[in-house]
């Protein structure tokens, strides 16, 4: 793959929480339009190294950064950068669904408004029904659009937040967890979201699930302990991994 291909790229990132070392040296190539998953036991990383790519950890005080994260070859930890217009490029879905305490339709129109993308009411209307189609819920609510989102079910809460990430047009989707408050059908409803979803954007979902992995990822990323142990494609991270301590946690040896 040529590093046209290459959307985001970590480089000898390092992240300490006050003395406390949680990424090691992380050199890690996330690729356009794919969807990369982060897998490894609890505590391994994976969440801090995606909060990185939004610039999340920016809000804990104890927490310094060193090395890089190029996003379109662009640096993004550079204390002068406008973190505002880098989370409009990065959506962000979290563990458990978290609408906004409002109706389901100013829950899209949120970040819309705060961007300045619609010029009138029309413009937000389509945005709103556009964001909730991509996310597959707009047939669900387009009759209750009024209503508060917290009243949906746990699923199309989440489907909700995935709406909301992609209503500012962002690039990249970054998932923490996304089903691991979910049942079984509103996993499979997620998981085929996200399989649509990866035609336009690029998608980093981190995963407790091994099986989710290999059924919405092209590539895995195996983290342990602060560091990555190996990444590669999907298939081959499963199949033939490189490495033993990958052969041990996808066999359920470890975490």
């Amino acid at each position: 793959m040529t590093d046209s291909e290459i959307k985001i790229k970590s480089n000898n990132l390092n992240v300490y929480y006050g003395e406390k070392q949680a990424l090691f040296n992380i050199n890690l190539d996330i690729y356009n339009k794919e969807v990369t998953a982060l897998i490894g036991p609890s505590g391994c990383g994976k969440s801090t190294f995606i909060r990185c790519i939004n610039r999340m950890n920016d809000v804990i005080d104890i927490c310094k950064i060193d090395g890089s994260i190029m996003i379109d070859n662009e640096e993004i930890i550079d204390k002068n950068l406008d973190v505002v217009s880098l989370r409009e490029k990065i959506g962000m879905v979290f563990q458990k669904p978290n609408p906004f305490p409002k109706s389901i339709y100013d829950n899209i129109a949120y970040g819309p408004t705060i961007h300045g993308l619609a010029e009138n009411k029309t413009e937000m209307d389509q945005i709103v029904e556009n964001s909730l189609k991509k996310a597959a819920l707009w047939n669900e609510v387009k009759d209750r659009l009024n209503e508060p989102g917290t009243g949906l079910s746990g699923g199309q809460q989440q489907r909700l937040c995935i709406a909301r990430a992609i209503s500012v047009n962002p690039q990249v989707i970054l998932m923490d967890e996304p089903c691991s408050a979910l049942d079984p059908i509103a996993t499979a409803k997620i998981e085929e979201l996200i399989d649509e979803l990866k035609k336009s954007y690029t998608i980093v979902i981190v995963t407790h699930s091994m099986a989710q992995a290999v059924r919405v990822s092209q590539r895995t990323g195996f983290f342990h302990l602060g560091k990555i142990i190996e990444v590669d494609t999907t298939e081959k991270i499963f199949k033939n991994p490189g490495n033993k301590m990958t052969q041990d946690y996808i066999t359920g040896r470890f975490g």
